[in-house]
């Protein structure tokens, strides 16, 4: 069974409390955000695996902890699951990316894939799924069953701000993922945009409207 974990750091909490003011600027919206990203991976990567290596230092040889295979992978969701890649990478720099985009159809409002590109060894690596809303939950869910669909067993799931609604249909639909989350919010309104939430991610993180 997955756990959740809502993050309760202060560092993580004040940062998210300065994205979701209105009057912050593009450029500080997307650095904040990669750091927000750096700080979660560091909770998330908290149950990576660890072997003993004999390595030499300066006075004598000696027994240190390395990552255990370290095939680890970090998959955003377009597009604004990009604005926490580079924050993952700075912890852990020698993951792969892949890449998953989806759109919602307006007739069925489901998820259609437009865009898949992943590591051709992409099922035997342990995967950080990033997108910084849980909103609804539909391209989250569906994006996962994409990994799972091509063999993928070991996947977390990282955001910055949940809707409860999101939350839950991740656990419905993937009770085995990890999910961890910056701060869980109140509700999805009429228009399915979290509340309070910090409006549309990927628009303040790329400067579009």
């Amino acid at each position: 069974m997955g756990k959740v974990v809502i993050m309760d750091h202060p560092l993580i909490q004040h940062k998210i409390g300065f994205i979701r003011r209105i009057d912050t600027g593009t450029r500080d919206f997307r650095q904040t955000i990669s750091e927000i990203a750096m700080l979660i991976c560091y909770e998330a990567t908290r149950d990576l695996q660890l072997c003993d290596v004999e390595i030499e230092t300066p006075i004598c040889w000696t027994t240190v902890k390395e990552l255990k295979g370290r095939k680890l992978c970090v998959v955003p969701i377009l597009r604004a699951g990009l604005g926490m890649v580079d924050g993952m990478l700075a912890l852990i720099p020698a993951a792969k990316v892949g890449h998953i985009g989806l759109y919602r159809d307006p007739e069925t409002l489901k998820p259609v894939e437009y865009y898949c590109k992943m590591p051709a060894d992409i099922s035997d690596r342990e995967i950080f799924v990033v997108d910084p809303m849980l909103a609804t939950g539909g391209s989250s869910v569906a994006a996962i069953q994409m990994l799972k669909d091509r063999g993928c067993k070991k996947i977390h799931f990282m955001c910055i701000i949940a809707a409860p609604e999101g939350l839950k249909a991740m656990q419905e639909a993937h009770p085995d993922v990890d999910i961890y989350v910056g701060a869980l919010d109140e509700k999805l309104n009429e228009h399915g945009y979290i509340v309070p939430g910090l409006g549309d991610a990927g628009d303040r993180i790329f400067g579009t409207k």
